[in-house]
């Protein structure tokens, strides 16, 4: 009996358990495919972060791959199939048994994947720049030649490797595929540096581009044996593949601090030449770079065509011909393409090949007929503003990356971009000019880090030389050669017109020089910083000269000879740091730029207001203080203004200048600012940093176009005059203690372009926000609030229901920075739509409590959730980073009344979810 009521004791709790996977099969199936659900989610979260990181260079741990895997397998045990008919018993109770036991493997894998210490293994930095993705030219010929290069660099038993072949034939392009392979595919090495040589072979200059490579953070190289030994201690135990493109001589590696690659060090050195001498005298691996095959070119110059005109029956024969003329070099295949695509008829391609053909009589070497082809290139451009803008990027030194905005600005200077009505006009003219260039071919887009894709270009050396030959008599340029004096007066010839010596090294220009070019036009010595001494001989000839640039000079006067350049329209001086004072201007009077910014010169130079032809005009020097009243509205042709903050100008002065377009000034008090921008109605500046009160530091760093400082100013008191330009993006405002909020800026409800408020020690905040400004914070992106002493939340609580907080305030918001708010408990209502935040920066807050608090007066969650919000779950599904710094009060990052809200976070792509209670995390 005891036996029989044992079993039976057994059997009935079992019975029950099957009945209630039977009964209750239908929930859990459902509660089953909503695990896997999230399970995949994050899944797909984890192979995103994957995918970015590991193109650049980073190592998944172990424990990572295989709970991929463990993903795949328990995703591939789940089957969810139709439900069987409801009298299979047996059926429905397997499978609610199953899908009770795989949500507890699915919950418990989930878990697993939170991975709060990181997906990838903490190695050192790895040192590399991904470079811009290019299509590889002539697919079997560079494939064939990147194989070759990849397969030596992973050969213990190759330590260097030359990469020979004419200029133009894609050296640089396949290295570039290489680099990236390296950085992307393998984990053999350590750092991959990069660096152009270029012609001057200076062995400093190659010193300092190492090293700023790898990072060092030390000073500039000034000697050769310093360089060496830095260099060398920071190589010597590093796994890299050092990057030599465009050599022209060999060097010894020691003499510049690279240690001898060897199978034991497993570093390697790659170089890139014209010259097979050059491979061998570097005791290289060496390995030509062939010319496309013949079907190889043919695909390029379609490419570059954007279309098959070989397919077409009247064009193919001369499109044969011209294809011919480019001796299977991409170069000259892509610029000759770029001069062509635009030919639409047979007659034009008759006349263009024509044209063609006669430029290349009498030249049987593929060098020459190549420079003839890019010459050609040259010829066909349709404007001859455009010649004069190629001219002119020769100037500068060879393989230099050009930044457009600055470009621009010399090409006005020059007056290769014809005065318009606007700056903003001219330099739409130049940024097209540029572009009709690069779709030529002729310059090349380039990528640098930390800047927007399409800012800066370079010219390829090939190109550079044929230009500086058709430039050539009157161009004389010798930017970067490692030039130490000016002293051969040889090269000054009589029919120069434009000089270029920048950056190089040249401390003296001696006292007996005196070039007699009487046409000279332009002269650049930009960069030169050991030269602290200009003789006036050297302008005595010089009476032509319109553009004269010695920026980034150490002169420390300038000569008395410059005063007298009657024609120069141009005078560059910026960030001679050592030009303490420049005399009299007076006689200049047909100058239109003046630059002094970042001079020591304390005061205005005299005769400023002679110069009534300015139409730019920076005196940004900081032992500046005064502008002496009279001058600015003698200026009446000035665009660009600037000014350093240690300077107030004159709200009626300011309004007088109706042509200006650029601004950086400050303003002492809240009328003079008032006055001006209410002359300002119905125009537009294009940029502005506006700074007004009366504090001379420079209080912050506005980050956009268009931005306005108060600092020690009385804000609150001034609400019916103070007027906001209505396209604003960075509002800054800086120890105003009698803002109690921005409620108290009144015309803030009328901007539409706000993307930055910075607020800083004012101790009369209390709250920032209040429902007056929340239309024009929807464009927000950042949002910084530093040393607020009484500030107790973002929002000011109003009982009216007209007046709460719509949940889109921040709907664009990207960065939350607060720092020394002490007095601050909560931060955030949760209703909020969060999607774009991407930053939370918090330190030193120590009463803070909470960084997500409950619903509140401002965020009723009925009101909410009538309008079908999701009140049980917090989504900031763009969060990259997460700072929490100096919180000793801090609680919870979410607190909520309902006790299962869910905080979900997206950390450095790698989500997590943290169960919030109220007062738990």
């Amino acid at each position: 009996m005891d036996i029989f009521g044992s079993i039976v004791g057994n059997i009935i709790p079992s019975v029950g358990e099957y009945w209630n996977y039977h009964k209750e099969a239908d929930q859990r199936e459902k509660n089953l495919k909503r695990k896997r659900e999230l399970l995949e989610s994050r899944e797909d979260d984890i192979k995103t972060k994957l995918d970015s990181e590991l193109r650049q260079g980073k190592i998944p741990k172990q424990e990572v791959k295989l709970w991929l895997q463990n993903v795949e397998t328990i995703k591939g045990d789940i089957d969810i199939g139709q439900e069987p008919p409801r009298w299979m018993f047996l059926s429905r109770m397997q499978k609610g048994e199953f899908a009770f036991k795989k949500t507890k493997e699915v919950e418990e894998l989930y878990q697993a994947g939170d991975f709060t210490d990181g997906l990838f293994l903490d190695l050192p930095e790895r040192i590399g720049n991904m470079m811009p993705p290019l299509t590889l030219v002539g697919e079997s010929t560079a494939q064939r030649t990147k194989k070759e290069i990849i397969a030596c660099l992973l050969d213990n038993s190759v330590g260097k490797i030359g990469v020979y072949g004419m200029g133009g034939a894609g050296k640089t392009t396949v290295m570039k595929e290489v680099n990236n392979f390296l950085l992307n595919e393998s984990d053999k090495f350590e750092s991959v540096i990069w660096v152009t040589v270029s012609k001057d072979n200076d062995i400093i200059k190659l010193q300092n581009e190492i090293a700023c490579k790898l990072k060092l953070g030390l000073p500039k190289f000034e000697d050769e044996i310093t360089g060496a030994v830095e260099l060398y201690k920071a190589l010597k135990d590093r796994r890299y593949v050092l990057i030599l493109d465009d050599l022209w001589q060999t060097f010894a590696l020691e003499k510049v601090g690279i240690p001898e690659p060897t199978s034991a060090n497993e570093c390697k050195i790659v170089l890139t030449t014209r010259y097979l001498d050059v491979c061998r005298g570097m005791s290289c691996k060496d390995i030509k770079m062939e010319l496309l095959l013949k079907e190889e070119a043919q695909e390029l110059f379609v490419h570059k065509m954007g279309s098959d005109v070989f397919s077409t029956p009247h064009l193919k024969a001369y499109a044969e011909e011209v294809l011919q003329t480019c001796a299977q070099l991409p170069l000259a295949i892509v610029t000759i393409a770029g001069s062509f695509k635009l030919l639409v008829h047979d007659y034009e391609w008759r006349d263009a090949l024509e044209r063609l053909r006669t430029s290349l009589k009498g030249f049987d070497s593929i060098e020459k007929q190549v420079h003839e082809v890019l010459k050609f290139s040259y010829e066909r451009l349709k404007e001859e503003k455009l010649k004069q803008c190629l001219l002119h990027c020769a100037l500068y030194p060879e393989d230099h990356k050009i930044y457009k905005e600055h470009l621009i600005e010399h090409l006005i200077d020059e007056g290769i971009i014809e005065r318009m009505k606007s700056r903003q006009a001219e330099f739409d003219r130049g940024y097209s000019m540029l572009t009709e260039l690069e779709n030529a071919c002729l310059l090349e887009g380039v990528i640098e880090k930390y800047y927007e894709e399409g800012k800066w270009v370079k010219m390829h050396d090939l190109v550079r030389d044929m230009v500086l030959q058709v430039a050539s008599p009157e161009f004389m340029v010798e930017g970067h050669l490692g030039l130490e004096d000016f002293s051969d007066e040889g090269k000054w010839k009589e029919n120069l017109v434009k000089a270029s010596l920048m950056y190089n090294k040249i401390s003296r220009i001696p006292s007996n020089v005196s070039p007699m070019c009487p046409n000279l036009s332009t002269l650049l010595l930009q960069g030169n910083e050991s030269l602290n001494n200009v003789p006036d001989s050297l302008f005595e000839h010089l009476h032509g000269l319109k553009v004269l640039d010695l920026s980034y000079t150490g002169i420390m006067s300038l000569p008395n000879s410059v005063y007298s350049l009657e024609n120069l329209n141009i005078l560059s001086l910026r960030w001679c740091r050592k030009l303490k004072h420049v005399s009299s201007l007076a006689k200049l009077t047909t100058l239109r730029k003046l630059d002094l910014g970042g001079t020591d010169i304390s005061e205005v130079p005299d005769g400023l207001e002679m110069l009534v032809n300015l139409t730019y005009l920076n005196l940004e020097a900081w032992n500046i203080k005064i502008m002496p009243l009279g001058i600015l509205p003698k200026l009446s042709h000035l665009q660009y203004l600037r000014f350093s903050r240690k300077v107030t100008v004159k709200g009626e002065e300011m309004e007088r200048l109706k042509k200006l377009e650029n601004v950086w000034v400050r303003f002492d008090d809240l009328y003079e600012f008032c006055t001006f921008i209410r002359s300002f109605e119905k125009r537009q500046l294009a940029s502005y940093q506006i700074q007004v009160g009366q504090s001379e530091e420079d209080v912050g760093q506005l980050e956009v176009a268009k931005g306005v400082i108060f600092a020690k100013c009385n804000l609150g008191q001034s609400e019916s005059s103070l007027v906001l330009p209505e396209d604003v993006q960075s509002l800054e405002i800086a120890e105003c203690n009698d803002l109690t909020s921005l409620r108290d800026v009144p015309s803030l409800k009328h901007v539409r372009e706000l993307k930055e408020i910075y607020l800083s020690r004012c101790k009369g905040i209390e709250h920032v926000l209040s429902s007056s400004v929340t239309d024009s914070l929807q464009t927000l992106e950042i949002l910084r609030l530093w040393g607020l002493d009484n500030l107790r939340g973002l929002f000011r609580k109003e009982r009216a229901a007209s007046a709460r907080v719509p949940p889109n305030t921040f709907s664009c918001l990207k960065k939350i920075d607060i720092y020394r708010c002490p007095n601050i408990k909560k931060l955030l209502p949760p209703l909020l739509h969060l999607r774009n935040l991407e930053q939370i920066c918090i330190s030193s807050c120590n009463q803070l409590e909470e960084i997500i608090g409950e619903a509140s007066d401002e965020f009723e969650e009925e009101e909410i959730e009538e309008e079908g919000m999701d009140t049980t779950k917090i989504t900031l599904p763009n969060l990259r980073h997460l700072e929490l710094q100096g919180l000793l009060g801090l609680k919870t990052i979410c607190s909520s009344s309902k006790s299962g809200t869910l905080l979900t976070l997206r950390m450095s792509f790698n989500p997590f979810s943290v169960n919030c209670p109220k007062n738990g995390y």
